[in-house]
């Protein structure tokens, strides 16, 4: 059985930071790329960070860009998302994707096929 299991998730102050990790179980995902998207009160999920299979290439939502860094460990199945300056409108579901695209360089919503289960981000002002 395939799992995606997120972590990481809390309370902060404006400002601060925080390490979101997303541990894949089940089998591996090191030839596809995985990714971010979250999803706040009301709101539609939205893409939020994406890297390559390798994880040389990754990408961001303007919103993010500059503050946070995805980065990927094959070896552990492993997809990390750090996230620096942290602002309230960073509130949100976070949701760790797997996509099916053979050595693809980034996740859509569209072509993701695995989603984990969510950790929650609360930024205070």
């Amino acid at each position: 059985q395939v799992q995606l299991v997120e972590s990481g998730g809390g309370l902060v102050q404006a400002g601060g930071s925080l390490r979101l990790s997303c541990v894949a179980s089940g089998r591996t995902f090191s030839s596809y790329p995985m990714g971010w998207f979250r999803q706040a009160p009301g709101k539609e999920r939205e893409f939020v960070a994406g890297v390559s299979w390798r994880g040389g290439s990754t990408n961001y939502a303007d919103s993010v860009k500059g503050r946070f860094t995805i980065s990927r460990d094959n070896a552990k199945n492993t997809v990390y998302l750090q996230m620096n300056s942290l602002k309230p409108e960073d509130t949100a579901v976070y949701y760790c994707a797997a996509d099916r695209t053979l050595y693809g360089v980034t996740v859509t919503t569209r072509t993701t096929n695995y989603w984990g289960k969510g950790t929650l981000v609360t930024v205070s002002s």
